[in-house]
């Protein structure tokens, strides 16, 4: 190959042989590991690393800092007061990148599951927990904070700092910890003792906002509050508390939820007793936008997983009924009749699968009767048998009971740049519902932009607007929208939001979420998957949801499937 003479040709050869290579160990036998860390700040190079590694013995960027700081770099030949000015502000600004970074819930989630994991291996460890953004579920996080708890604080720094998986140790404490990945997130481990653990885990868990609020209002009641506990006013000592719950309880109000606290009147309602009863993952009985396989040239992607696929996976996750929302037929390789044909050929198989899953429900409930018959007969034998404590043993709720019993036939609809949905009426007729969402034109104007939606939402068939600004995290910002007429139009016309649990948008946004809360907007929640597996994702949407106060009530499709039709006719 060009390039690559008989000297590199042979070392690349023993490495893909042995996989290593003589001549690099031999190299990197005389050189500090430190000193590739500290070649991570910008304005150190190799050279520089080398020295300030062997003549200082600095041995991380942690003790760099410290070393600037004291003023001991500008003393080393060829680096002075400027160079040592220079190597801190890298510092400074590498830190505050490292900082700002956001990461998607779930990327964070996986980073924090897999360290969580790795201490929970060591036995001295009694918790351990994500804090801040990501224990709020904020739909973004920036670096990943985790507490534990433990009566041996130093032998849980030491487990956490041999994570396998990190880059380098950037603090090594007797309380804290930090590490860096190779993917540039930095890790941080706050530890305390099983007694004192709840303050430290409200403390950490944050909002910034809500601690100082909750702080100005126990200080009206003559109580400081740390992370270390609480003090009465007049004392040193802080009292200690195991829990969050006691936490609270002891200031004078309920426990609140972690993805309350942000200061917009959790800490009010939590004194009332008037929190809400937010919806749980275990209340979703359906999801509510699914795209399948189904044979159909869509406007946008079409789903990887069939029908089957798709029932079987909603059974397995003990939903009660489903809908199939594909995109709609493209209108540039489809003409109307075309379209028609399209949508009838669906309404077909889905009134097929949907002939199948009652006949299914109608056996599955015909020998689970006559098995209950029979144990009724068993237990009454024993019973007369003067067979004492025999209580009469009912079939549980298995997988095989909890199928499917419905599927939807639905369709996720573009909505024109002028309000019109390009599918004829003929077609809208074959669905059971629609939902409708922005696809393009994302710049007009907010008047035009609700006069735009209002139009598509006015059409009978539709009932829920789907992930309504359009966002996607990291990428694009919403759209505007005049929310108020949104909201009273859904309200007077039984129209539905959706919260889009898709980790790339989870739009509704909770800030929105409230707002519908407070008026009475009814919510739905759908994984917008294009694969099965991506129902999974339902979770990220119930979080949303709870961010925005809402109750198991305020979302549609925590009803049963005869609740849920009845709210459809409504």
């Amino acid at each position: 190959m060009p390039g690559i003479g008989p000297s590199i040709a042979a070392h690349l050869d023993e490495i893909f042989k042995t996989g290593k290579s003589r001549h690099f160990e031999a190299v990197m036998k005389g050189l500090p590991k430190a000193m590739f860390d500290l070649m991570e700040i910008p304005g150190i190079g190799a050279k520089r690393a080398y020295r300030l590694t062997k003549e200082l013995k600095i041995g991380s960027v942690a003790e760099l800092e410290k070393a600037v700081k004291e003023g001991r770099i500008a003393k080393l030949e060829g680096f002075g007061e400027e160079s040592q000015a220079e190597i801190l502000k890298s510092i400074e600004d590498t830190k505050a990148k490292s900082k700002e970074k956001r990461h998607l819930l779930p990327y964070a989630e996986d980073i924090a599951h897999e360290i969580i994991e790795w201490m929970k291996r060591e036995k001295l460890v009694a918790r351990v927990d994500p804090l801040g953004s990501l224990r709020r579920k904020a739909s973004t996080v920036g670096d990943i904070d985790l507490s534990a708890a433990t009566k041996n604080p130093a032998k849980v720094i030491e487990h956490f700092t041999k994570y396998p998986n990190k880059k380098r140790v950037l603090e090594k404490g007797t309380r804290t910890a930090s590490i860096t990945l190779p993917s540039g997130v930095q890790v941080d481990l706050m530890v305390e003792t099983p007694d004192a653990y709840g303050a430290l885990l409200q403390h950490f868990t944050g909002s910034k906002h809500h601690n100082i609020a909750l702080r100005n209002y126990a200080l009206k009641k003559g109580l400081s509050l740390s992370d270390y506990g609480i003090k009465k006013k007049g004392t040193e000592d802080y009292l200690k508390f195991k829990d969050e719950e006691s936490f609270y309880r002891f200031i004078g109000m309920d426990y609140i939820p972690p993805e309350l606290r942000e200061d917009t009147g959790e800490i009010e309602a939590a004194i009332d007793h008037k929190l809400p009863k937010l919806v749980e993952l275990e209340d979703i009985k359906a999801d509510l936008q699914i795209h399948s396989s189904f044979d159909i040239e869509t406007s946008h992607d079409l789903g990887e997983s069939s029908m089957e696929e798709i029932i079987q996976k909603a059974s397995n996750l003990g939903y009660e009924y489903i809908a199939f929302t594909e995109h709609n037929p493209s209108r540039s390789k489809h003409n109307d009749q075309q379209i028609i044909d399209i949508l009838k050929r669906k309404r077909e198989v889905v009134d097929k699968i949907n002939y199948e899953l009652q006949n299914r429900s109608a056996h599955l409930r015909e020998t689970s009767a006559r098995h209950s018959e029979k144990i009724d007969q068993i237990n009454y034998s024993l019973i007369n048998m003067n067979k004492k404590n025999i209580q009469k043993a009912r079939p549980q709720a298995t997988g095989a009971l909890a199928t499917v019993g419905r599927v939807f036939n639905s369709l996720e609809i573009d909505i024109m740049p002028d309000g019109r949905l390009p599918v004829p009426e003929d077609g809208m007729k074959t669905l059971d519902f629609a939902l409708i969402s922005i696809h393009g034109s994302f710049r007009l104007s907010k008047d035009k932009m609700t006069e735009r939606v209002l139009k598509a939402f006015d059409h009978p068939k539709v009932k829920i607007f789907a992930h309504p600004t359009g966002r996607k995290l990291g990428h694009r910002e919403g759209v505007e929208l005049d929310w108020p007429k949104i909201f009273d139009f859904c309200k007077k016309n039984n129209k539905w939001l959706e919260i889009n649990a898709d980790p790339m948008r989870l739009d509704l946004p909770d800030v929105l979420v409230r707002e519908a809360v407070k008026l009475g907007v009814k919510l739905t929640l759908g994984t917008d998957s294009h694969h099965k597996d991506s129902m999974e994702n339902m979770n990220y949407g119930v979080s949303v949801a709870r961010r925005g106060w809402a109750g198991k009530d305020n979302i549609v499709n925590t009803r049963s499937l005869v609740e849920f039709l009845e709210l459809l006719k409504g």
